[in-house]
C-alpha cells in the first residue's frame, strides 16, 4: 500500500482525484493520506463530500480541459481513510504519514519541494513543466539520482488515447511509416482573446516562468517526441505579447486587469534527430474565433497522413485510426498503452508512476523525459531572445540561458 501526500490543492486537483478514483475502481491499491495547501480550507474542500469549505469552481468549460473537472472528493473512493491536512509541505513530507509525494503546485516551487522529498527518500511525481528553469530541472534530476528514488513528471498528453493511436501508427508495426513532417497550430481556443489563463496571473509574468511557450510547449514537444520516436535537436522561434493587458471575465464583465510581459503567442520550427522537421504555433489571443491546423496535429509519414482519428494512406480512402488500432495493433502494445482497460489520461499517468515505485524503476514519463520537454520549450523563448536557431543541447547544458537569468536570480538558482 503506497500512501500518497499531495502538495497543491488548486483547481487542477479535481482532475487528479478523478484519475485516482478510476484507479481505485480498477483495483489499484494506494491511499491518499495527506493534503497540503497554503490555506487549510483549500485542502479541506477536497476531503469529504458534504463537509468542509466549498471547492473552487471550475474555470474552464472547454471540452476535454482538465480545468473543467470539478466535484471530486477523496471520500468518494477512500471513505475510511483518515486524511491529514498540512499547510507546510516540509511538515507533511517529514510527518511519517506519506510514502510518496505528488507535487501539483506552480512550477516555481517544484525544485524546492523535490529537494525536501528526495532528502527524505520519497518518490515524487511533479507537475509539468518540470521546473521554473533548466537549472532547477537539472537539480531535480540529479537529486533524484542521488536519492535513488522513482521520479516522474505528470505529462498526461502522451496518455490520451488518440496520442497513443498516433504513436502506434508511426511505429514499426503501424501503417503510416516513419514520420517525415509534423505541423500543429492553435490560435484562439484557450483563454482568448484576452483572459487571464486559468485565473492565475503568474502565468503571464516572465519572472515567474510564465508564458504560453513554457506552459504548453512541454505538452506539445512531449507529443512530438513520443509519436515520432525521435529527439528534437534544434528550434527556431519567435514570440509575441499580443494582448499586453488581460482580464478576469465573469457574467460578461471584465475586472482585475493585469499587465503581461511573458509571451501569449509563439511560432516555432523544429528539427528532429531522425531528419524529420515540423512547425508549431499557439496563442492565447485571437479575436473573432479560433484557427486550428488539422484536427489538433498533422503527421505526415512515409506511407500516409494522420490527423485526429483519420488515417489516410497513399492511394486509399480515409479510415478511422482508432478502429484500425483496436483491430491491428499488437495485444501487448494495447495492454501497455491502456492497462486494465483504462483510457483516462490522468489515471494512466498516475498508474505509470505508481507501478514504477512498486518495481523500483523510473516511469515512462520520468524526470529525464520532463527535462527534455522543458529544454524544447525553453528553446522557443531562448531562440526568440537570441534571434536565431538554437540547439537543444545548448539549452540542456546551460550554455544558452539568457532568457532564464532573471528567473534563476529570482529563485536562487544561479549556477
Amino acid at each position: 500500500m503506497i500512501r500518497i501526500g499531495i502538495v497543491g490543492c488548486g483547481r487542477i486537483l479535481a482532475a487528479h482525484l478523478e484519475g485516482y478514483r478510476l484507479l481505485r475502481e480498477a483495483g489499484i491499491d494506494f491511499e491518499i493520506t495527506a493534503l497540503c495547501a497554503r490555506k487549510s480550507e483549500d485542502a479541506l474542500g477536497y476531503v469529504r463530500r458534504g463537509e468542509g469549505p466549498p471547492q473552487r469552481r471550475a474555470v474552464s468549460s472547454i471540452p476535454g480541459d482538465p480545468l473543467a473537472v470539478g466535484d471530486q472528493y477523496l471520500s468518494d473512493f477512500q471513505p475510511d481513510t483518515q486524511v491529514e491536512v498540512f499547510t507546510d509541505y516540509r511538515e507533511m513530507i517529514a510527518s511519517g504519514r506519506v510514502d510518496a509525494v505528488n507535487d501539483f503546485t506552480i512550477h516555481s516551487l517544484h525544485h524546492q519541494i523535490a529537494e525536501v522529498a528526495f532528502a527524505h527518500g520519497k518518490p515524487l511525481l511533479s507537475q509539468k513543466p518540470l521546473a521554473v528553469s533548466m537549472e532547477g530541472a537539472r537539480r531535480m534530476c540529479e537529486g533524484a539520482e542521488r536519492a535513488g528514488v522513482t521520479f516522474g513528471v505528470f505529462e498526461n498528453l502522451r496518455f490520451v488515447p488518440w496520442v497513443r493511436h498516433h504513436h502506434w501508427a508511426f511505429s514499426e508495426s503501424g501503417p503510416a511509416g516513419v514520420v517525415q513532417m509534423a505541423v500543429m497550430g492553435n490560435i484562439g481556443t484557450w483563454w482568448a482573446p484576452d483572459l487571464i489563463v486559468a485565473e492565475t496571473p503568474w502565468r503571464h509574468a516572465l519572472i515567474e516562468g510564465g508564458g504560453m511557450a513554457l506552459d504548453l510547449g512541454p505538452h506539445f514537444f512531449d507529443l512530438i517526441r513520443h509519436v515520432s520516436g525521435s529527439e528534437v535537436v534544434s528550434v527556431s522561434a519567435r514570440t509575441q505579447v499580443v494582448e499586453p493587458t488581460r482580464w478576469i471575465v465573469r457574467n460578461g464583465k471584465k475586472f482585475d486587469p493585469i499587465t503581461c510581459d511573458a509571451d501569449d503567442t509563439f511560432h516555432a520550427h523544429f528539427s528532429l534527430a531522425s531528419g524529420a522537421a515540423g512547425s508549431m504555433f499557439g496563442s492565447w489571443g485571437g479575436h473573432g474565433g479560433n484557427t486550428v491546423v488539422g484536427d489538433g496535429i498533422v503527421f505526415h509519414g512515409t506511407k500516409g497522413k494522420v490527423t485526429g482519428d483519420t488515417l489516410t494512406l497513399d492511394g486509399e480512402a480515409p479510415r478511422s485510426l482508432s478502429e484500425l488500432y483496436r483491430r491491428d495493433a499488437p495485444a501487448d502494445l494495447q495492454e501497455r498503452h491502456f492497462p486494465l482497460g483504462l483510457e483516462n489520461d490522468f489515471a494512466l499517468a498516475q498508474l505509470d508512476w505508481l507501478r514504477a515505485i512498486e518495481r523500483g524503476v523510473q516511469p515512462e514519463c520520468s524526470g529525464a523525459e520532463g527535462l527534455r520537454d522543458l529544454a524544447c520549450a525553453y528553446a522557443i523563448v531562448e531562440s526568440a531572445k537570441a534571434g536565431r536557431e538554437v540547439n537543444i543541447s545548448d539549452i540542456e547544458s546551460g550554455t544558452l540561458r539568457s532568457y532564464q537569468i532573471p528567473i534563476d536570480q529570482r529563485f536562487g538558482l544561479d549556477p
